[in-house]
């Protein structure tokens, strides 16, 4: 079997390259090239030559062809124009998402098959195995191809399945993951072993196959800035919210004992949580919710608040100066370059100062060109229970157990890449695929993919 690997440069690539030519495999190596432009860069600088001189070094020492292919024109198409595309629209896209979907496991495959490859491998820290029934045999699809199953990665703290989420079993049947089952320091001593020239270097980091970089400088190569308000919300905001209020109404409903809570109870993801800190929700009773109920559950609160000015006189001359009348739901705390540069979540890169806490990106109004932001970890309009997956957005790697509407069942959810699993229901209807978390959780953001795991293995994604 004649397999291409794709060598970045980096370590984990290398060792998998490594491992599939001590297997007996006919292994080649391919480096593609998908960015030219280094101004976008914060090195400022042709890192890709660097990661091929590295990359052709490590095929020579492993004793492989190494090939370079350019991919560059369709990494701009499918996934640059896809985020400026996006970001546009106020969303926040996953370019590692849809690099692997567009270009590794397509373009990237296209090209590996002209070279006469029968399967593409790569560096990913995530398994496949065959599907079986419960009786050992394989399971089929209505063409009787095998149907596969992607699994998380045996390091934990690796594990990069989420990039693999919207993969198709066409995709996956041709794709090989060599260090699924083994964890970095062991990737790295057996680099360091076979004397590869990738095995201290750093992994790489910031866009897939652009690098590190400020992400507004690189938006505003399409994107134009727009000065426009920051407006701080205030808690007492919700208490008159109608949103607000449908979704505590609506969430106290769903519990035995009738108060849900409405607010994440953990400060950071990479902290333990407290397993008490969750609510337990009565299936039947989800089950009896309306789509339109659960389609108003799932909607974000909506921001519109007005400051009214007053003329004043000030200092001995009494100057005539104008300022806004103090509201007790919010303030206008700064200014910004444009809302499509900032991210639901975000604390970073607003500039305000006299405060407490952190301050959050709670919401972005495109059309109004306004930044919505709330103070502290435990701000009501940091957290959200619900979400929907609008059904030309649902993907289901395995299709064979893919949901019929009006089917409910329990999965773990993540959505983001290193989010620990979250306990929720999931609810097909017409309008979509609804997702309730145990725990509200913290900046759900438009863009972003959600994905749901049976135990480890990956199911299917979709586009929040």
């Amino acid at each position: 079997m004649k397999i291409c690997i794709g060598l970045s440069g980096g370590v984990d690539s290398s060792v998998a390259a490594l491992l599939l030519k001590r297997q007996g495999y006919d292994v080649f190596a391919m480096f593609m090239q998908n960015w030219h432009d280094a101004d976008a860069t914060l090195h400022g600088d042709c890192e890709w030559e660097e990661d091929r001189f590295v990359a052709e070094m490590v095929a020579r020492k492993i004793g492989i062809p190494f090939y370079f292919v350019d991919l560059s024109k369709t990494y701009r198409k499918r996934v640059v124009d896809y985020m400026f595309e996006e970001y546009s629209k106020g969303r926040t896209p996953n370019p590692d998402v849809l690099c692997n979907r567009e270009i590794k496991f397509d373009a990237f495959w296209q090209e590996a098959k002209k070279l006469g490859a029968d399967m593409v491998a790569t560096g990913h820290y995530c398994k496949k195995e065959a599907a079986k029934d419960e009786n050992g045999q394989p399971l089929l699809d209505e063409k009787g191809e095998p149907i596969c199953r992607i699994l998380a990665g045996d390091d934990k703290n690796k594990d990069q399945s989420y990039f693999l989420c919207q993969l198709t079993q066409e995709q996956l049947s041709k794709s090989l993951f060599p260090i699924g089952d083994i964890e970095k320091p062991e990737v790295r001593r057996l680099a360091k072993e076979a004397d590869l020239p990738s095995a201290d270097k750093k992994d790489s980091q910031g866009i897939c196959f652009v690098g590190k970089v400020d992400l507004p400088t690189f938006l505003q190569q399409k994107l134009a800035p727009k000065e426009g308000e920051i407006i701080e919300v205030y808690p007492a905001y919700y208490e008159t919210n109608e949103q607000y209020q449908y979704e505590r109404k609506t969430l106290d409903s769903l519990t035995p004992e009738g108060h849900a809570q409405m607010i994440t109870g953990y400060i950071s993801e990479d902290k333990a949580q407290d397993p008490k800190a969750h609510n337990v929700f009565d299936l039947s009773k989800i089950e009896a919710l309306g789509d339109d109920e659960l389609e108003r559950l799932s909607r974000p609160v909506d921001y519109s608040l007005h400051f009214e000015t007053e003329t004043y006189r000030s200092g001995k001359h009494h100057v005539k100066k104008t300022r806004y009348k103090e509201n007790p739901y919010g303030k206008i705390v700064g200014k910004h370059n444009g809302a499509q540069f900032y991210t639901i979540g975000q604390r970073k890169g607003l500039n305000v100062g006299g405060h407490q806490d952190s301050l959050f990106i709670i919401s972005i109004d495109i059309d109004k060109n306004i930044v919505y932001v709330g103070e502290g970890h435990k701000h009501p309009g940091l957290s959200r229970s619900c979400l929907r997956i609008l059904p030309e957005e649902l993907h289901w790697i395995r299709r064979d157990l893919e949901m019929k509407v009006g089917e409910i069942r329990r999965y773990k959810v993540r959505i983001r890449y290193r989010q620990p699993l979250q306990s929720a229901t999931l609810i097909m209807r017409e309008n979509g695929l609804f997702i309730l978390f145990d725990e509200p959780q913290r900046g759900i953001t438009a863009g972003q993919f959600a994905v749901w795991y049976d135990g480890q293995e990956m199911l299917g994604s979709g586009v929040i």
